[in-house]
């Protein structure tokens, strides 16, 4: 199973992408994990990164697919793959679709947690107050100011990607406003694929209704039985010479 998860930041698609690589055995592939990865094994893709984000530049799209080409072909990304962080843009976008296409793949869902954008400002402010009062330790993006620049990020660069999926027919869009089990709930229920209908079975045309013998004789006894006294009328019927006189009629002036 090969998978997209879309949502703005917050909207919990780390938590639902973690349960569906427990639930379908297939491995949650992010991008920056998998750029680190190539640095590190300094393979010639991971150098050409290393070089280009040590410029402090991001790197291209076509360096980004080639190394999820690479990544999806590992062993075990073989039963399917949640991409995280990929694509960002239609452009991404459009270079991942050619690059499934040429390995014989295709993506089976694109899953949009849509949620307001105004109540995850809220529950981020909500959880950086609780995280502050317990005295923890804060992440760099638990931070409301952070967090709006971020969605407004996403509102611009990476949301016209649902009217590309749903353009492509493999958009399923999910409320993320509901409680995390009812989201997982609602996943499942887009990712079941529905139950293909058994073709109605054709019915033969029905046969003609096979003629009675008993009718049959009977109809041809009445036909004969019309024909006979129109026969016996003809053989007493005086026959004519070309004259016009009948044959009797000629032997009786014979006599006379």
């Amino acid at each position: 199973m090969r998978l997209i998860l879309l949502g703005p930041p917050g909207a919990g698609k780390g938590t639902q992408a973690q349960r569906l690589v427990k639930k379908y055995g297939i491995v949650q592939l992010s991008t920056g994990d998998m750029l680190r990865a190539a640095v590190a094994a300094r393979t010639p893709l991971g150098e050409r990164a290393r070089d280009i984000m040590a410029r402090g530049e991001l790197c291209p799209d076509a360096v980004v697919v080639a190394i999820v080409a690479d990544r999806i072909l590992q062993p075990d990304a073989k039963k399917g793959f949640i991409l995280d962080g990929f694509p960002r843009t239609v452009p991404q976008a459009v270079a991942l679709d050619r690059m499934l296409t040429e390995k014989g793949l295709k993506l089976d869902a694109v899953i949009e947690l849509k949620v307001d954008s105004s109540v995850l400002q809220r529950r981020i402010a909500s959880r950086v107050a609780e995280a502050s009062a317990r005295g923890e330790t804060l992440r760099p993006d638990d931070n409301p100011e952070v967090l709006r620049k971020r969605i407004d990020a996403y509102r611009e660069q990476t949301a016209p990607l649902v009217d590309y999926y749903r353009w492509q027919g493999i958009l399923r869009t999910v409320d993320g406003m509901t409680p995390i089990p009812e989201v997982a709930k609602a996943i499942d229920a887009v990712l079941v694929p529905p139950a293909k209908k058994k073709p109605a079975r054709k019915r033969a045309a029905p046969k003609p209704p096979a003629a009675k013998p008993k009718l049959a004789r009977a109809g041809a006894r009445k036909k004969a039985a019309d024909v006979r006294p129109a026969r016996a009328a003809a053989e007493r019927k005086p026959a004519r010479k070309a004259g016009g006189k009948s044959a009797l009629h000629k032997k009786k002036s014979s006599r006379g």
